[in-house]
């Protein structure tokens, strides 16, 4: 069984098509250019290198959120044009999952933080020290960083931060927690496609895919142009 991958969430693109045993290609861009830019060029090069096409395929992974929202909206879109074209089952994984298995096997309290701008960060806390008992410590959030810390008060463990909210948020937080915060090298701090498709390969099996008309991004808050429109027109 092998499944594209897509990653859009933050400004990474990154595309995989990962198999039960191995990752037979991966992709990943962190440039200006946008994911309408980037995302079909990468993935018509990716099926040529790896000699396959979207027929070869047994499903379609989107990163489904939380993140930027036009990113996320890109994204979907792709992830449901292809399924819809080559009648491929979806499967959404969480981006904050997503990047905590970027540190399985980690002793420590496992946080991923997104900026989610209004000085907030999209996030959520895990134990992952076993790749097969995947535990919430704390479910997905959007909440200033003040908020998370006061959470985290909780425990006495030290905390692993990643994701794109350590440039923003790092230097505040290792401020506050002292020796009990550490800051993942931005190597882990990045989304991998291969990652998502290994998690949504794991999905497939149990048989958890989306509906095709209904899926859609999951954004923890609405939109600053939601907000502004339902306070113009409540």
């Amino acid at each position: 069984m092998q499944v594209l991958a897509i990653e859009s969430a933050t400004n990474v693109a990154g595309l995989a098509i990962v198999g039960e045993e191995t990752v037979v290609a991966e992709a990943t861009l962190n440039t200006g250019k946008t994911h309408s830019q980037r995302l079909m060029p990468m993935l018509a090069r990716l099926l040529e290198e790896a000699e396959l096409e979207l027929a070869d395929l047994d499903g379609i992974v989107v990163s489904g959120g939380p993140g930027s929202f036009t990113g996320l909206r890109i994204g979907m879109a792709t992830a449901k044009g292809l399924a819809y074209a080559a009648q491929k089952p979806l499967v959404t994984v969480s981006t904050l999952d997503s990047l905590a298995y970027n540190c399985v096997g980690r002793p420590e309290l496992i946080c991923p933080i997104l900026n989610a701008r209004r000085n907030e960060v999209y996030s959520a806390v895990y134990r992952v020290n076993d790749p097969e008992n995947f535990r919430f410590v704390m479910p997905y959030r959007a909440l200033p960083p003040a908020e998370l810390l006061e959470f985290l008060g909780q425990y006495e463990e030290q905390v692993l931060f990643l994701g794109d909210g350590v440039p923003v948020f790092g230097a505040y937080l290792r401020e506050k927690l002292g020796n009990r915060c550490s800051l993942a090298a931005p190597v882990d701090s990045l989304p991998k496609a291969a990652v998502l498709g290994w998690l949504g390969l794991k999905k497939l099996r149990k048989g958890e895919t989306a509906d095709l008309v209904q899926a859609k991004p999951f954004y923890i808050r609405p939109s600053e142009a939601e907000v502004t429109w339902r306070q113009k027109n409540l």
